[in-house]
């Protein structure tokens, strides 16, 4: 007979060793269940927190949540959205999204998978299911928090029941996404009856304690080296800088990023306030300088200019309806140029015209070192943004005010934005290919370091490239050096300007499809590091081609071995 409590009905057609083992089996896997929601029962509701991130935001809010639901008494698990599929979120009863936005409008990397299944005609109806979408995405774009509204609205398609109204946070995302979390804890709460005592010890999962160091108390660092990588005679500026970590108690992983909290250029903050009359005033200078975005208009001083000058050319532009002639229009055009376009006539009084401007944001850059190889310093490696018309020169807010307006040993305002999908393998013996042109190469700098310092023997392949080798191959000297110590197995590099016919690092990856197949199939991890509007796809496509020639079951089987890939996370991607 089945043990006294079995789950197996008596009438189950298992021999009696086959009853033993079985009922063993679930044993364990109750015990296994209680060890995970704490020292009593499993909690009599579980909420499943399913995040989509780009930066690492997104899944600190969903631990939030799931810390709360905890607390709550409720049970808390927390996923990517990649790492569920549509059947199970059928099975769940209580679902909780946090997601960025990422590109135009695109779910973040480790979403897409998700939101293709949830598209799909087969995708399972979900009336038994609850929701609430919370979204984290930036009012300048105009698809702001779309992937949070697409999910939502799909959700709802396929019969579920919104647990609360989403919100879609701009980039001060803080207060309301703690009220949005606090509102909707509490609804779950009411709905499921739970009070908060279950008779079990609720256990949050470990998690490393948050720092103090953030955009609104950033560390003070001093600026210890600031090099030039590229040679004088290149056409791009590309600079090596080393941040100080003092007593900061700071730590980062290689793979994350760093956040600088620029400040404005003061030739630009005169020009805005010699523009507007009101050059003598301190408070508006200080304002401009340190808390307010004059570099990219904003969405409300275009709708406002326009209104105010309707026969400028910004309202042509606008009048005309298309997005693509604004962007285009707008395209390296700064706050003065719009109050200029408009004419001193139609400019805003200077507090209507702050209150139009968004507030100034800290710049994050991928880190370029490795903890093990510098605990004490962060680097990075950062391209100068320099360019001109033949009436005014335009500079980046944070990469010249690192490259000029800083000082010797000067403090920078900085803290660590980490990215737990985007690092080194854990498996020291695994292949890791990296794919990193331009500054690109930045965070498999770091990667290599660490490696090194790791005496990790996985092979490590880079494909690096620019325009032209004689003034463009940063840190040559250290990628010549890491293949000699044998941590560098393979580098290709594509200098595009260096011939005719141009070359790139995705001409590099199908010249050598055959090898880089071989390594994929031997487990290897693909990073890809640096522009997303046209590298990272171009790159994507190029692995896809090979991965097609080399299996030769067409396109279809190709993206079903890619997304593999990504659901075992090993094509990553920091693009931005």
């Amino acid at each position: 007979m089945p043990p006294t409590g079995s789950l197996i009905p008596a009438d189950a057609p298992f021999s009696a060793e086959q009853e033993a083992w079985l009922a063993g089996f679930l044993a364990g896997v109750a015990a296994a269940g209680r060890r995970e929601g704490g020292a009593g029962d499993a909690p009599a509701v579980m909420i499943d927190v399913l995040f989509g991130t780009q930066t690492g935001n997104a899944e600190f809010l969903a631990g939030e949540l799931a810390a709360g639901a905890r607390a709550r008494g409720l049970g808390g698990r927390v996923t990517a959205l990649d790492d569920v599929t549509p059947d199970q979120l059928a099975a769940m009863a209580h679902v909780l999204v946090v997601t960025s936005t990422y590109g135009e409008g695109e779910l973040p990397d480790n979403a897409g998978l998700f939101w293709e299944a949830l598209q799909a005609e087969t995708a399972p109806r979900l009336e038994g299911l609850r929701y609430a979408v919370l979204g984290l995405g930036d009012r300048g774009y105009d698809d702001f928090c779309q992937a949070a509204k697409v999910i939502d609205t799909r959700l709802e398609q396929l019969g579920a029941g919104r647990l609360h109204e989403r919100a879609d946070c701009d980039v001060d995302f803080e207060e309301p996404a703690a009220e949005w979390s606090a509102a909707v804890l509490e609804r779950l709460v009411a709905e499921t009856g739970v009070t908060g005592d279950t008779g079990a010890s609720p256990s949050p999962e470990p998690r490393a304690p948050r720092s103090p160091w953030n955009k609104r108390t950033p560390y003070r660092s001093r600026l210890a080296v600031n090099r030039l990588l590229s040679s004088p005679r290149s056409a791009k500026e590309i600079r090596h800088y080393e941040f100080d970590l003092g007593d900061s108690g700071i730590t980062y992983e290689a793979g994350d990023a760093l956040a600088v909290v620029p400040l404005n250029d003061e030739a630009l903050v005169g020009g805005l306030l010699t523009h507007l009359g009101a050059s003598g005033d301190e408070e508006a200078a200080r304002l401009l300088r340190a808390e307010r975005e004059i570099r990219t208009p904003s969405k409300e001083l275009i709708a406002d200019l326009v209104e105010r000058a309707p026969s400028s050319e910004l309202a042509a532009v606008v009048a005309h309806g298309d997005r693509s002639d604004l962007d285009s229009w707008l395209w390296g055009r700064d706050v003065l140029d719009l109050l200029r376009d408009a004419g001193p006539a139609a400019a805003p009084p200077l507090a209507e015209l702050l209150s139009l401007l968004r507030p100034l944001q800290a710049r994050q850059y991928s880190i370029s070192s490795s903890p093990l190889a510098h605990p004490d310093r962060i680097h990075l490696t950062i391209a100068s943004v320099r360019y001109g018309t033949g009436k005014r020169a335009y500079e980046g807010v944070a990469s010249t005010y690192l490259a000029d307006r800083v000082g010797e040993d000067a403090a920078v305002g900085v803290f660590v934005q980490p990215n737990a999908s985007f690092g080194v393998p854990a498996d020291d013996d695994a292949p890791m290919v990296m794919i990193g042109p331009g500054t690109g190469i930045a965070p498999f700098r770091g990667f290599l370091h660490e490696r090194a310092a790791r005496g990790a023997t996985g092979r490590n392949w880079l494909f690096f490239g620019d325009r032209h080798r004689e003034t463009d191959f940063v840190y040559e000297d250290e990628l010549t050096q890491l293949r000699k110590d044998g941590v560098l197995t393979e580098l290709d590099l594509a200098f595009s300007r260096d011939q005719a016919e141009k070359v790139y690092v995705q001409t590099r990856m199908r010249e050598r499809s055959r090898e880089l197949y071989g390594w994929l199939e031997e487990g290897a991890h693909v990073y890809v590091c640096g522009d997303a509007s046209r590298m990272a796809k171009d790159v994507e496509a190029a692995l896809l081609g090979v991965i097609a020639e080399q299996r030769g079951r067409g396109d279809d089987d190709a993206a079903e071995y890619l997304a593999d890939l990504r659901r075992a996370k090993r094509y990553v991607r920091d693009v931005y």
